[in-house]
């Protein structure tokens, strides 16, 4: 799933019909609390729309939705099935300042200076080969309506495919980086988070190395972020939570691809020496822990060894359709079928 192609992306976007978009605000969580949002449930409608404009309705990404909910169709969704959209989630384990990137889930976090929420957006990273890097960096340039200047190797491999780009493309509708534009210190500002013409690759791997978000999207992160805002980069696949209530929870998706043999549903998860502390502690439920890294589901699950009543299972919203408007790895290897079983 983490492998989606080019040629998955035309696939999804042939089908899809124009959606406008939102950021989602999340009131942060009490102190010691990385618990946010809430899933949703949603009836799909008979309306011959794929999973990609249902995406695009809820503001999240394609493979989001996929690992949710990992029997669908994506193409044509079984008019009156049920879909869980994705929308409660665990902060990733970072300063929460700036911008923060996970690229495991293909989403950015975006903390507003003086607001006590978290925005939070569906992006399109890297594809196998030409990966977005692990970083900490910082905004060093707001560029609206930006010309594309593609690298060398970029048009060395456009040609291969029978495309001669120009040597600048001009700001414009067809221009690959949409309206807006932020340079990233770290890699020479060879790094941008921009908008893109190719709508249907948020959520997904598509980019060379740099950072997709839809149109609405950033242009509502590029009105706020400022020059010098914090940007930290990491691969969390695997989040987890003790919160003040006592509830533990273990959040799963499935890792980056290095290569196209890799199934990334089977292939194991390296996780740090705290979530191992985690897993092992008296209070997590091991097996559920070993189910929610099979089942890679992409959303929080709860997984304390002994339920109480002061400890209730987190609900899920019932929405029902209406017309849409227009790190490094460090530590041990985890397997879907086990916990610990190698060292690093």
């Amino acid at each position: 799933m983490k492998r989606a192609s080019l040629i998955t992306l035309s696939l999804i976007g042939s089908l899809s019909a124009a959606q406008s978009v939102w950021a989602v605000d999340y009131l942060l969580p009490a102190p010691g609390s990385r618990l946010i949002g809430q899933n949703q449930t949603y009836v799909v409608p008979g309306d011959g729309k794929n999973l990609e404009a249902i995406a695009q309705r809820f503001d999240t990404g394609i493979l989001l939705l996929l690992e949710a909910n990992n029997t669908v169709d994506p193409l044509l969704p079984t008019p009156g099935s049920e879909l869980t959209i994705p929308s409660q989630m665990l902060l990733p384990d970072a300063p929460r300042e700036g911008i923060v990137i996970n690229l495991a889930e293909l989403r950015l976090y975006y903390y507003p200076p003086g607001k006590n929420i978290v925005q939070v957006f569906p992006i399109g990273i890297g594809q196998q080969g030409r990966e977005t890097p692990v970083m900490t960096t910082r905004i060093i340039q707001k560029i609206p309506n930006p010309t594309w200047t593609p690298t060398a190797n970029i048009r060395a491999r456009s040609l291969a495919q029978g495309i001669k780009l120009p040597a600048v493309i001009p700001a414009g509708p067809n221009n690959p980086l949409g309206r807006f534009a932020l340079r990233l210190e770290q890699g020479g500002g060879e790094y941008l988070i921009h908008g893109t013409n190719a709508r249907n690759s948020v959520g997904l791997r598509a980019s060379s190395g740099c950072m997709r978000m839809r149109a609405a999207d950033i242009q509502t992160l590029f009105s706020q972020a400022s020059w010098g805002t914090r940007v930290q980069i990491v691969n969390e696949p695997i989040k987890f939570s003790v919160e003040p209530d006592g509830r533990r929870y273990v959040e799963v998706h499935q890792p980056l691809s290095q290569n196209d043999w890799e199934d990334p549903q089977t292939v194991p998860i390296a996780v740090t020496a705290s979530f191992g502390r985690f897993a092992d502690d008296a209070g997590s439920d091991g097996q559920g822990i070993s189910s929610a890294i099979t089942r890679r589901a992409g959303y929080p699950v709860q997984v304390n060894a002994t339920m109480t009543p002061s400890m209730p299972a987190t609900g899920i919203q019932s929405v029902r359709a209406t017309p849409a408007p227009v790190t490094q790895a460090v530590g041990t290897l985890v397997t879907a079928n086990s916990l610990v079983v190698q060292q690093q």
